[in-house]
């Protein structure tokens, strides 16, 4: 780049060298120059000399300054736990039954009033770099517990805040940070053991209680959700949608749907809804574009010879091949109806493949031999009916393929589990539903928007939480499980190495406290008070119904808690702990002041007259 420039250089003075020669012979050749020439040109020089001087500064490449906050008498860690404090307080406003919500400033629209720890947290950015740091830290361990249970993000802030603030006070104390991560680890590996032991199976009758707990004890969403999960079956697909009046309503969609509706409105067979319906319909499913109505008429004819409806599906249908069906279609000929394959790509050819499978049918595609010209009434797949709207499909299987469909959604299984990304995940689980006959949707209702998000998060949450009851079973609620298991502590702490390891595990228990303590404190009880009463008896069921103010058998009064929900709160909150307390120095860019921009003096547009 140097070089460059030098060259650059050279070629300037080169050519300002000849411009005064030139200037020269010019100036004896004639002596009636004007002085105002002679000092424009001068003027035009001296720009072309500052102009190429100048040019080397416009390429310089800024880097940000790093501040570094190293650990002397505990500073970083204390700013850091600063952060964690303020994003823990802040969240653990919601917890409980008792729990209140907290307000979201949006810019661009009406503010967010919520009770969704996750939702909170990620809206937390504190001003003070080394603060933000804590805060995010532990937002980590919301984000994952969200990601994974989907419930359970407000007592994993709780927790790693517990975990941290013990933590801090023994490393301050000059014990070993690598040692007593290593006793939480431990520590945290055997008490999911022991969660697992004292898990048991979720009935449909408890659905309801873990819906409705999880919903801040609403018993109407509860009810909803558990009655979706009747419909659709545990493994069935339930989504949410913002509804479009003031009450919660709950509808199930039988069949197979899809966002594909006719390709021509032709095809109506009721011109009130506007939507075709044949009952006893046979499908023809082609993976390719048609372009020639003539490829048809082996299977068309035999329609019309056995008086059949018959649905196609294609990747696309050209317009003389469509002008033909319509044709035919309005003459009464035939009982006929076309749309284009649901999906794109790779997943466009899976959809058909999960029509034929549900139908019995075979996809006509040149990879396995089979050509649209010579297809005849074999590869033609059955439903028993088929409903086209202007945008969706809905095919209903006739029941005959009941076997080849339980194989398809073990196989589809399989894949989820390999998945990485979420979004493949979700896709793969709506083709299960899809396959399995039936999507129950709860369309959520409120007064204002505002109400709408908070209650569409609510029962998000609610959703979630049946979920995970039913992938993992369920334990007592209320923060006491979390509690009962502080005193299985002491017996793993014999297993452990040495001493400073056994402080790990210390510290777990004295962690295990605070969520049953912070809902206690939330409902206006003192929550050391509440958790001493709890251990006095040795009835694992027993525990503080924070709703009711009253101490009594939980899982009776329905106050019940998804395994899998506290198992990720307890590990997510260990392992961001763990990372917390090992931390010596903190690296922060330095923010640069922002430039103030200078008004314009002889700009009066901000003044009236």
């Amino acid at each position: 780049m140097a070089t460059t420039f030098a060259g650059v250089t050279a070629v300037g003075s080169l050519a300002s060298s000849s411009n005064r020669v030139m200037d020269k012979n010019i100036s004896t050749s004639s002596n009636k120059l004007s002085s105002f020439a002679s000092i424009s040109s001068s003027s035009l020089g001296r720009r072309q000399n500052l102009a190429l001087k100048r040019a080397p500064h416009s390429f310089q490449i800024k880097a940000a300054a790093k501040e570094l906050y190293f650990n002397k008498d505990g500073s970083a860690i204390k700013k850091l736990q600063i952060g964690v404090n303020k994003l823990a307080d802040l969240v653990g406003v919601t917890l409980g039954p008792k729990g209140r919500n907290v307000v979201l400033e949006s810019k661009y629209s009406a503010p967010k009033i919520v009770n969704d720890g996750v939702t909170v947290a990620k809206e937390v950015d504190l001003e003070d770099p080394v603060e933000n740091i804590g805060a995010k830290l532990v937002r980590q361990a919301a984000a994952k517990t969200n990601d994974l249970a989907g419930d359970g993000t407000t007592t994993s802030v709780v927790l790693a805040q517990g975990l941290i603030t013990e933590g801090v006070k023994v490393v301050a104390a000059g014990a070993n940070p690598v040692l007593i991560t290593r006793g939480i680890e431990k520590t945290t590996k055997a008490l999911v053991a022991e969660l697992k032991l004292i898990s048991k199976e979720v009935e449909d009758s408890e659905l309801v209680d873990v819906a409705a707990v999880s919903a801040g004890n609403n018993y109407e969403v509860g009810n909803m959700i558990a009655e979706a999960m009747s419909k659709v079956g545990r493994k069935g697909v339930v989504t949410l949608e913002e509804g479009k009046s003031a009450e919660n309503s709950l509808y199930v969609v039988e069949g197979m749907q899809f966002e594909r509706g006719y390709i021509s409105p032709y095809f109506v067979t009721d011109s009130e809804k506007m939507t075709a319906e044949y009952e006893n319909c046979k499908l023809l499913l082609v993976d390719k574009k048609i372009t020639n109505a003539r490829d048809l008429i082996g299977v068309l004819e035999d329609a019309i010879k056995n008086g059949y409806p018959i649905l196609i599906i294609a990747e696309d249908i050209e317009q003389e091949a469509l002008a033909t069906l319509v044709v035919n279609k309005l003459r009464g000929s035939l009982k006929i109806a076309a749309l284009k394959a649901p999906g794109f790509g790779e997943r466009k050819s899976q959809y058909l493949d999960d029509i034929a499978i549900l139908t019995g049918g075979t996809v006509i595609r040149d990879e396995v031999g089979i050509t649209l010209d010579k297809a005849d009434s074999s590869v033609l797949g059955n439903a028993a009916k088929v409903v086209l709207s202007k945008d969706y499909t809905t095919i209903v299987g006739d029941g005959s393929t009941q076997e080849a469909v339980e194989k398809r959604v073990a196989q589809i299984r399989n894949l989820i589990e390999i998945a990485e990304q979420e979004y493949e995940k979700e896709k793969l689980n709506e083709r299960i539903a899809k396959l399995s006959g039936g999507v129950a949707v709860i369309q959520v209702g409120a007064q204002t928007e505002t109400e709408l998000k908070e209650k569409k998060l609510r029962v998000e949450d609610a959703l979630n939480a049946t979920k995970a009851a039913v992938d993992e079973g369920i334990v007592v609620g209320g923060g006491c499980t979390l509690l009962r298991l502080a005193s299985k502590v002491d017996a793993i702490k014999e297993t452990l190495d040495n001493e400073e390891e056994k402080v790990g595990a210390d510290i777990v228990k004295r962690a295990l406290s605070y969520p049953l303590k912070l809902i206690a404190k939330n409902a206006g009880v003192n929550g050391s008070v509440v958790s001493e009463k709890v251990l006095a008896s040795d009835d694992p069921r027993f525990g503080y119904n924070a709703a009711t103010d009253k101490y009594e058998d939980l899982m009776s009064a329905g106050i019940i808690d998804p395994t899998k929900v506290v198992r990720c709160c307890l590990e997510h909150a260990s392992s961001v702990a763990k990372t917390f307390l090992m931390s010596d120095c903190v690296v922060v860019e330095i923010k640069e002041p922002e430039p103030v921009p200078v008004g314009n003096p002889m700009d009066n547009s901000g003044y009236g007259y």
